[in-house]
């Protein structure tokens, strides 16, 4: 069986695609999809989150505006996805320009039983 790493995680090939309710989750994948879920459980990172997933790429500039919040703030939460896993950035000149992990995002929704 194969594992993926992403950063100090790694996700076990099974546990990204069976779903919760097919097979026990070892102990290893429980902690990291804890992780992800508790990394989402906040309203805030939810909702910057799903900006950033909708706008495929965005910098962290473009943020404090519609989350309302500052620029410390927003990059308390953008450590906290990415410690997850769930999103990825790529510094350009002072600012951070980041994006959704795909295979993270697939992972956690398999584990779901999503498609």
């Amino acid at each position: 069986m194969a594992n993926e790493r992403r950063g100090s995680l790694v996700v076990s090939e099974a546990a990204c695609c069976s779903a919760i309710s097919d097979e026990a989750l070892a102990a290893p994948d429980a902690e990291t999809f804890a992780l992800i879920f508790a990394a989402l459980g906040d309203p805030v990172r939810l909702r910057l989150f799903s900006i950033i997933a909708a706008e495929g790429e965005i910098c962290s500039c473009n943020l404090e505006g519609p989350l309302k919040r500052s620029q410390p703030t927003i990059s308390h939460h953008t450590k906290i996805l990415a410690d997850a896993g769930l999103i990825v950035g790529e510094k350009r000149g002072k600012w951070i320009w980041w994006r959704v992990v795909p295979e993270r995002l697939a992972s956690a929704r398999g584990l779901l039983g999503g498609s």
